[in-house]
């Protein structure tokens, strides 16, 4: 008989597996139906992206971790080693959440109605599962309190965490990579402490959303959004997390044998830069006379890509700042310092690195600085889009969507092509594209290379005109080079012009 330790590892090793793969096969399946039904998230002026984006990324990531912990739940019943039962509460306050935020991301919530229905939803999850922030463990020389008390607490800082992490959501990568961080850093905090349950829903988040990142980070065709759904979602997990290590009956510092650690503390760290964010941000609307909820461009993320940073280093650069906190927490766990102390210190590290970055970076664009002269000039290499790796792995990503949009071209299409072209002789794209078409005309297959010396065409126009042919069906790629460039293409089959 194997040791149980050993078995829910097996357990939460395989529902991380299921999790990740299940994304990976429901990702393209969601990005389709978001696009035939134009649910997008449109540009605007405090938006970043330059082009509508598809924002159901939350549902493919939640139907990924709900497999996952089924999977896991089964496991654990199957093997004699447990029940997951206490998570059905949590789950089903995501399952609400995921609502909320999809009506959200499609017709639009007011902030009244939204606070609402996140107020019911963790008091729901308060109730059915019978935990709630309900200690302090000894900081200020507090114990377990009423429920009374418990219950407010938990909902404003439930409230609070959903929210802060809804609202860091603004570059590519921010809020996945930082659930990514935090579901690894409390999965091994609940492994440790024996809390297998929670330790399965933690990995297999994390293994869900990381699919998602990758599209999300390094896709352009299949690129979605986790959107208000996948947000909520994610931050109603972060407050069961903080349920579940603050609530009386856990005691987590004992069970890893560190009865001087102040898990409060730990809790600010391991969500630092969202709370200290949102916090700063929803100051600085009302000390301007707005509504805290009014949406702007203030957060940390905005700062930075304004200097010039690119979204894939501006998520990094802030995921780092959150770990620098948490090992802040260890280290003064590590050495004996009081409790109390602990929470001073992780608040004031993580308002020196959170607000005075910045109000520094702030200052430096406002006054035009030597500094910011240089941050500028560096900022132009942090957009790696044209780096050969960037290129190969946004293509593998985005192969599926490509090939699946020509095979729906070319279905709409009978797998014919009548091809017209423009007769006016100053539209010098089109003439070009016929010279092309031209010269592929009868050839089993060409060299891109040979197209350029030869079709008559404008050189720089050619990879862009057969890059659009592709997409549109009636040009097909034999081979591509390295960086996935077309090398060899041909006509498709039945291309009459």
């Amino acid at each position: 008989m194997q040791h149980p330790d050993t078995l829910w590892t097996i357990a939460i090793i395989l529902a991380a597996i299921v999790s990740l793969f299940t994304v990976r096969w429901a990702y393209f399946k969601i990005l389709k139906i978001a696009k035939d039904k134009n649910l997008v998230d449109n540009p605007d002026a405090r938006k970043l992206q330059k082009t509508p984006v598809p924002v159901m990324g939350g549902i493919a990531v939640f139907i990924g971790m709900v497999a996952g912990v089924l999977l896991g739940s089964a496991l654990s019943v199957g093997l004699g080693i447990g029940s997951t039962a206490v998570l059905l509460p949590v789950v089903l306050a995501m399952v609400i959440m995921l609502y909320t935020g999809a009506m959200d991301d499609i017709v639009g919530l007011s902030p009244g109605s939204r606070f609402a229905l996140e107020i019911l939803t963790i008091l729901g999850l308060i109730y059915g599962s019978g935990s709630c922030v309900d200690s302090f463990h000894g900081l200020w020389g507090v114990e377990a309190f009423s429920w009374w008390i418990g219950v407010p607490i938990t909902v404003v800082a439930g409230v609070g965490v959903v929210n802060a992490v809804n609202m860091i959501d603004g570059v590519n990568g921010l809020s996945s990579g930082l659930c990514i961080v935090c579901c690894l850093i409390y999965g091994t905090i609940f492994f440790f402490a024996g809390d297998m349950p929670n330790a399965i829903l933690a990995f297999a988040m994390a293994a869900a959303l990381f699919p998602f990142l990758l599209h999300n980070v390094f896709g352009s065709r299949s690129r979605m959004f986790i959107g208000d759904a996948g947000t909520m979602v994610m931050g109603m997990l972060m407050t069961w997390f903080t349920i579940s290590i603050l609530n009386s009956n856990t005691e987590v510092a004992i069970k890893l044998e560190r009865p001087n650690a102040n898990m409060i503390a730990f809790a600010l760290a391991v969500l630092s830069v969202p709370i200290f964010d949102t916090v700063r941000v929803m100051f600085m609307r009302i000390l301007k006379g707005k509504s805290p909820f009014h949406p702007d461009k203030t957060h940390l993320h905005h700062v930075f890509v304004n200097v010039g940073i690119s979204h894939a280093l501006t998520s990094l650069v802030e995921i780092t700042l959150n770990l620098l906190v948490v090992v802040v927490w260890m280290v003064m766990v590590r050495l004996g310092a009081r409790m109390d102390w602990q929470l001073y210190v992780v608040t004031a590290i993580s308002m020196m690195l959170v607000w005075g970055t910045y109000f520094f970076l702030r200052n430096q664009v406002n006054r035009h600085t030597a500094f910011m002269h240089r941050l500028a000039h560096f900022s132009l290499a942090t957009h790696l889009g044209d780096r050969n790796w960037w290129q190969k792995l946004q293509h593998w990503l985005d192969k599926r969507e490509i090939t699946e949009a020509q095979n729906s071209v070319q279905q709409k299409q009978h797998y014919s092509f009548h091809i017209q072209f423009d007769p006016d002789p100053n539209n010098l794209k089109e003439q070009d594209r016929r010279k092309v078409l031209e010269f592929m005309k009868g050839k089993a297959e060409v060299y891109v290379a040979d197209i350029k010396k030869m079709s008559g065409a404008e050189q720089l126009r050619v990879d862009a005109l057969i890059t659009e042919g592709e997409l549109e069906g009636y040009v097909k790629v034999i081979t591509r080079s390295n960086i996935g460039a077309p090398a060899i293409v041909a006509l498709a089959d039945d291309v009459t012009f």
